[in-house]
């Protein structure tokens, strides 16, 4: 709740400093003495609009300080309005956005009245506020939301359109089978392909060459035109030369070595010439097999490793996505299930919502009529979607007048009250609920039941209002009186609490304009016996002394 409000030079409020207790506290003054000013001063705490034209002429600068406790927990809210340049909002006494307050005041504080910081006129509250009154069982929805969100993103994560996938899928098996029927056999395959292939292209050559080299080792037609030897021959003699001189004899040994090597490459030519044949056919075939080579590292690598390595990750890749495609179908089939618990859920949410809505109306309209909105009529229009999560509640304030949104409900006192019965019949509120106007255009008995209605929500919550009905402050468990004085010549707003005697004074103000009429007097000590009555801490002994 809010245990201490602080403002400076907003309006004719010099320095203001409100110690706030539990309970319903009424704000009272003259008209004009600034009693507004302090519900404008929480509406500017709470990140209401700010606007330069607020700040006491010849200040700096208006600055609104609130301190709350919420669970044992003390959350401070500052806002300095400049005469020049931006408002500045401060949380725990660091700066922050005036939205971050906004969002915390939604929490902490609900004003109504001619103000806009009232949570119930956002139909998300007024949803929240139907739901709490019947008691609507929401997890079911939204464990049903939930599990479907996590079924369409895991499904996301798939891969998004299946058909996209299938065609991934039938492009990754044709090229794995392309690769496999290839039946690469080795890293160098097309290495030795290429050393095959150029013997085979060059058989005729060497044939030609090997015999010409026979010839030349061995003799031959050719050679029979010179000297009808060949080399083999020629060594032979020259070797016979040698030998037959012994001063030349030991130079036959080299020419005998090289004879014999002579006849080795001699027989190893024979050899090759016989086994050289020439084969067109497994020429073609070796041309064919590198072309299709070189086709697979044209589309999958530069290298067959490289063709290697994609066929292996392109392996991986199709067992991965034939998995997906396996868990696929299963989130099918889970997400079918889980949106026909969903629809069921919204319809049994839906059902809850629409039953509850009439009765909510009914109840809120009994206190309406207890209100002085004798002809006020309230309606709770639920959406047609299955869950029924449009609601927005619409007043007609009087008979024969169409009902609006609460949003668009002109008279600020009428709309108080709306939110005042709407808040008896509801338990879900924040802590703090301010009422301004709440008592426009009442009096007698349905001023009386105004009072009664704010001290019963002042029970549960601490209740702020500003009233000009003696019948309404009566019920407070705590009176503030806002007076203006002036001082070295300008007029100042002062608050204080009063209490017992001065109590009596001011309600006696209140009802008669004359705060020292013995009849009014009277009337006050009647009207607060009437709250000890009721059963409210408006009339303790302090009060009635």
């Amino acid at each position: 709740m809010l245990v201490e409000l602080r403002v400076r030079d907003l309006g004719v409020i010099a320095d203001l400093d409100l110690v706030i207790g539990p309970g319903m506290t009424a704000l009272t003054g003259e008209t004009g003495a600034g009693k507004t000013l302090v519900v404008e001063a929480l509406e500017l705490l709470l990140g209401g609009r700010a606007d330069a034209a607020i700040v006491r002429a010849g200040a700096a600068e208006a600055v609104v300080e609130g301190r709350f406790v919420i669970a044992g927990r003390e959350v401070v809210l500052s806002r300095s309005v400049p005469v020049d340049g931006r408002s500045r909002a401060y949380l725990d006494g660091r700066m922050a956005p005036a939205s971050s307050l906004s969002e915390i005041g939604d929490g902490l504080v609900d004003l109504h009245g001619q103000h806009v910081h009232q949570s119930l006129l956002h139909q998300a509250a007024q949803r929240d506020a139907l739901d709490s009154f019947a008691g609507s069982d929401l997890e079911e929805v939204s464990q049903a939301r939930r599990e479907l969100a996590v079924i369409d993103a895991r499904l996301a994560e798939l891969g998004g359109d299946p058909r996209v996938l299938v065609r991934t899928v039938g492009l990754l098996r044709f090229q794995l089978d392309e690769i496999a029927a290839a039946a690469i056999t080795a890293l160098d395959e097309e290495e030795q392909l290429g050393a095959e292939e150029s013997l085979l292209t060059q058989i005729g050559a060497l044939r030609a060459a090997i015999s010409e080299a026979r010839d030349a080792l061995t003799g031959s037609d050719a050679t029979q035109a010179h000297s009808g030897l060949g080399a083999t021959d020629l060594l032979g003699v020259a070797v016979s030369r040698l030998t037959a001189h012994d001063a030349l004899s030991e130079l036959a040994a080299p020419l005998r070595s090289a004879q014999a090597d002579v006849e080795d490459v001699a027989r190893e030519l024979r050899l090759r010439d016989e086994r050289l044949e020439e084969d067109p056919d497994r020429l073609e075939a070796i041309r064919r097999r590198l072309q299709l080579l070189a086709d697979l590292r044209r589309k999958y690598g530069s290298t067959l490793a490289e063709v290697i390595e994609f066929e292996r990750a392109s392996q991986l890749q199709l067992a991965e996505f034939e998995a997906s495609e396996d868990t696929r179908v299963s989130l099918q089939a889970r997400r079918r299930t889980a949106v026909g618990l969903l629809e069921e859920a919204e319809e049994r949410l839906g059902s809850c919502r629409r039953q509850a809505a009439p009765k909510l109306a009914s109840a809120v309209e009994a206190h309406l009529h207890e209100l002085a909105l004798s002809g006020a009529r309230l309606e709770v229009r639920i959406g047609e979607d299955p869950a029924g999560s449009e609601v927005e509640f619409l007043l007609g304030a009087n008979a024969g007048e169409p009902s609006l949104p609460f949003a668009k409900v002109a008279s600020g006192g009428e709309l108080a009250r709306a939110m005042l019965a709407t808040r008896l019949v509801l338990s879900a509120a924040p802590p703090t609920l301010v009422f301004d106007e709440v008592d426009a255009g009442v009096g007698g008995e349905a001023a009386l039941a105004v009072g009664r209605a704010l001290s019963a929500l002042g029970r549960d919550h601490q209740v702020l209002v500003v009233t000009h009905l003696a019948q309404v402050a009566a019920f407070a468990d705590h009176q503030v009186l806002v007076s203006k004085t002036e001082e070295d010549g300008r007029t100042v707003a002062r608050v204080r609490s009063i209490k017992g005697e001065d109590r009596i004074v001011e309600l006696s103000r209140m009802l008669s304009g004359h705060p020292n009429s013995a009849t009014a007097r009277r009337h006050a000590k009647e009207l607060l016996a009437m709250a000890v009555s009721y059963g409210t801490g408006a009339g303790s002994s302090d009060n009635l002394e």
